[in-house]
């Protein structure tokens, strides 16, 4: 279960996510559970010395955490930290406004990549393909209201959170996609 309590990523921090690798270590840990660094360097094709630096990186900054249950001597498994993060919004710091953006087209960049992978698999997806919702729209609301909305529209996400493992059975990894912004043609 991921805790209440949001976590507004700063420079530091999304300058340790931003490295692709990293990104791709932390999203496998979270979506499949506990891995070794030899597991992840296999299964990424990187470099085993070059993985356990960055999974400590992504440790140090409290990303990722020792599975202390599942490691053993030298053999060491690492598992995400639940967490609900957040990129700072409306920041006047030109370092943290930069990291956040590339954090955050690297994180648009992979649900779209994600997206296009679903849509081209469709037909053989069956039962899941006829649960599986899209919905574009749009409403009028305030700066105020929009905080409002996507506060609400996160702890309705969190209600449904469950980690690897901890699903219903038949469960699967779904990607849940959400933007909410001005559109710049339209007052």
């Amino acid at each position: 279960m991921t805790e209440n309590k949001p976590r507004v990523l700063d420079v530091d921090s999304l300058k340790a996510l931003a490295h692709p690798l990293r990104q791709q270590m932390l999203t496998r840990l979270q979506r499949e559970g506990p891995a070794t660094s030899a597991e992840l360097a296999a299964e990424f094709g990187a470099d085993r010395g070059a993985t356990s630096y960055h999974l400590r990186q992504l440790a140090r900054f409290g990303f990722i955490e020792e599975d202390t249950d599942r490691s053993a001597g030298r053999r060491r498994f690492w598992r995400d930290v639940p967490q609900d993060l957040r990129l700072p919004r409306g920041t006047d710091d030109p370092a943290v406004a930069a990291a956040a953006e590339e954090f955050g087209r690297q994180w648009l960049d992979r649900g779209r990549q994600e997206l296009d992978d679903y849509l081209r698999d469709r037909e053989s997806s069956g039962e899941w393909g006829r649960a599986v919702m899209h919905s574009y729209g749009g409403t009028h609301l305030t700066p105020d209201e929009l905080r409002q909305f996507g506060e609400e529209y996160i702890e309705f996400l969190k209600r449904w959170q469950r980690g690897p493992g901890e699903g219903s059975p038949g469960s699967r990894y779904v990607t849940v996609l959400f933007h909410a912004f001005p559109n710049p043609g339209v007052r």
